[in-house]
């Protein structure tokens, strides 16, 4: 159900959100599965994701959630998240204040598809 989105260039999209996409996938499960006991948004993270990956999502919503995914994972941040929770304040903000942005795109599939995920303990799906 949740593919590959990568045609950010072909949509007219900068290179750098490919180079986003690429991390994110890269990245997000392994930090998700480190962090996600301490995060009380993590359910929502975790849609986001899902969200971001569906083909059926308009490649807008894909640009923006794969940017604040992308601050989640990547390690440069306004707030190191060494900090035990303080760290990821910012992180919640982004995430959050992008899911406000694009809440009727985040279906109750990518909720199960994330509550699924929590459940498992968060190991890659695929």
């Amino acid at each position: 159900m949740f593919g590959r989105a990568a045609f950010w260039e072909k949509a007219g999209f900068d290179p750098q959100a490919a180079r986003n996409e690429q991390e994110v996938q890269r990245g997000f499960w392994s930090k998700a599965k480190v962090v996600a006991r301490k995060l009380p948004f993590a359910e929502d993270l975790v849609a986001a994701y899902y969200c971001a990956f569906d083909r059926d999502t308009p490649i807008q919503v894909k640009a923006t959630l794969v940017g604040a995914l992308a601050y989640f994972v990547l390690p440069a941040d306004a707030i190191p998240d060494v900090f035990p929770m303080l760290g990821f304040t910012d992180d919640a903000a982004v995430l959050l204040g992008t899911l406000r942005l694009v809440t009727g795109h985040v279906r109750p599939e990518h909720r199960e598809a994330a509550r699924r995920a929590l459940l498992r303990g968060l190991d890659h799906p695929h």
